[in-house]
């Protein structure tokens, strides 16, 4: 099956966050893991702290804010119920603290740093 340009573009944007993230001690649990109620696209794990990214990129700044207004309310639901849904299958992770951050990644030729934005945690 054809990955299509913006699977390619999405998989660009994790990559890049997820070398930033390990750049900083974090290690990777989970990528781009599904369930019934939806994808997690980054899970990483340090001492005693999960840190769940939602990732968006896009090319350039449109009214959307590089990806920030897509973070809706039903997606933060979906994207907490897969979270529940992991924790399920993985009961030993369940003393961790909890963080989840939205990672807003330009695309090239964009110059703009990831903008990291703390949702809760």
């Amino acid at each position: 099956m054809a990955i299509s340009a913006s699977q390619r573009r999405g998989n660009w944007a994790e990559q890049r966050a997820l070398r930033l993230l390990r750049g900083t001690g974090w290690q990777l649990l989970a990528r781009q893991w599904h369930c019934r109620w939806g994808e997690l696209d980054l899970l990483l794990h340090k001492p005693q702290r999960l840190l769940l990214v939602e990732v968006k990129s896009r090319g350039r700044r449109g009214v959307d804010g590089w990806g920030l207004a897509s973070f809706t309310p039903r997606k933060r639901v979906r994207l907490s119920r897969a979270f529940d849904c992991w924790l399920a299958a993985h009961p030993h992770y369940q003393h961790c603290s909890l963080e989840l951050v939205l990672a807003l990644v330009p695309q090239p030729p964009a110059k703009e740093p990831v903008r990291w934005i703390r949702c809760w945690g």
